[in-house]
């Protein structure tokens, strides 16, 4: 997803203004950005309703007011997203909860990956890797786990913009590019 200057600003802002009111404000605003974002995400239909020129500003805080009503929305965050419905913003709703999300991260120091393997790990290996993630980096680690057959064996570890293949898949290529040339 594309993390435009208006997604930034507007996430920027939030969380400064969250920021000031303390803790778990930006938490809870947090938690209110990234629900709504799965909202759209879950409903295709929501989001060409919140970005189509056609339905006035009025008819989108209605139904905006609606979901924060379900997520239990704080006064500020009904007004930042009304205010989003008053400059057509609404269109970078989702952009906004994810840059809301990494800014989040990067002050509680929490890291995320996707570790990759090629079976499901059972809960207590997946424990046990994220403590050695932990140990070693000195982080809060939080990994979603993926299972892709593709990679044959071993894991592919994404974390921020640092890739880890240590897959069977990554290893057999390297032996086969070591037998081309010959060495």
């Amino acid at each position: 997803m594309t993390d435009t200057v208006v997604a930034r600003r507007y996430a920027n802002a939030i969380f400064a203004l969250s920021r000031k009111e303390g803790d778990t404000t930006l938490v809870s605003h947090g938690e209110c950005l990234a629900a709504l974002g799965e909202m759209i995400a879950a409903a295709p239909g929501l989001d060409q309703t919140l970005r189509s020129p056609v339905i006035g500003v009025e008819e989108k805080k209605a139904v905006l007011g609606k979901l924060l009503d379900k997520l239990k929305a704080d006064q500020v965050m009904r007004n930042f997203c009304f205010l989003l419905a008053d400059k057509e913003r609404l269109a970078f709703l989702r952009e906004i909860a994810d840059r809301y999300g990494k800014l989040l991260d990067d002050a509680q120091g929490v890291v995320r990956g996707t570790l990759t393997t090629a079976v499901k790990l059972s809960a207590a290996k997946q424990e046990k890797l994220k403590d050695a993630l932990h140990k070693k980096s000195g982080a809060d680690i939080r990994l979603t786990f993926k299972v892709d057959k593709s990679i044959l064996g071993g894991m592919v570890l994404n974390m921020g913009d640092r890739v880890l293949d240590a897959s069977l898949r990554a290893q057999l290529g390297i032996l086969r590019e070591t037998f081309k040339r010959g060495e």
